[in-house]
């Protein structure tokens, strides 16, 4: 994949990005998985590795996995379908009521599993927002990019409301449990 230059003007774009995806994410439940902001999240991802600053520092950033808990229960319910059609023909009566109940029961316990173990939940991608906005944060910090004073505090600005919004809702959610 071939990098871009990371002019000032995408950067100052970039920081005005993390501010308003920060305010954003801050609608939406935390605790689930939305797949709209999974995909938008995955595909500024992919523009951000483009740039040549940051490619090396987001290299190991994965991007979200959208996932949801409606997704799992649909592919269970098609698989117990499936299994209700094709056991009774096979299996003697014995072995599939007991089947068919522990299928249910299984069936009820995924609903109860946290969406954060099989997708990615807002929270967790308030905590990858928050890298790109330690990232950008670091560079401006470590590089003189040429920036008038103006815009460099205008940036700082940006990407500390950004930083606090992001660890505002993330803390807020810890303080739940």
């Amino acid at each position: 994949m071939a990098t871009v230059s990371l002019t000032r003007k995408e950067f100052y774009d970039l920081a005005e990005e993390c501010r308003t995806y920060a305010r954003e994410l801050a609608r939406f439940d935390q605790t689930r998985v939305n797949l709209r902001h999974c995909h938008t999240f995955n595909v500024w991802l992919t523009k951000l590795k483009r740039y040549d600053l940051l490619a090396q520092p987001l290299a190991t950033l994965l991007p979200a996995r959208p996932i949801a808990r409606w997704q799992i229960m649909a592919l269970a319910a098609l698989i117990g379908v499936i299994l209700l059609l094709a056991l009774p023909g096979r299996m003697g009566r014995s072995f599939v009521t007991p089947f068919l109940y522990g299928y249910w029961l299984s069936l009820f316990l995924v609903y109860f599993i946290p969406e954060r173990l099989y997708g990615t939940t807002i929270e967790l991608l308030e905590g990858k927002v928050l890298r790109v906005v330690d990232t950008l944060e670091g560079l401006l910090a470590t590089r003189d990019l040429g920036f008038t004073e103006a815009a460099y505090f205008r940036i700082k600005q940006n990407l500390e409301a950004a930083r606090r919004e992001l660890r505002e809702q993330i803390d807020i959610v810890h303080r739940r449990w």
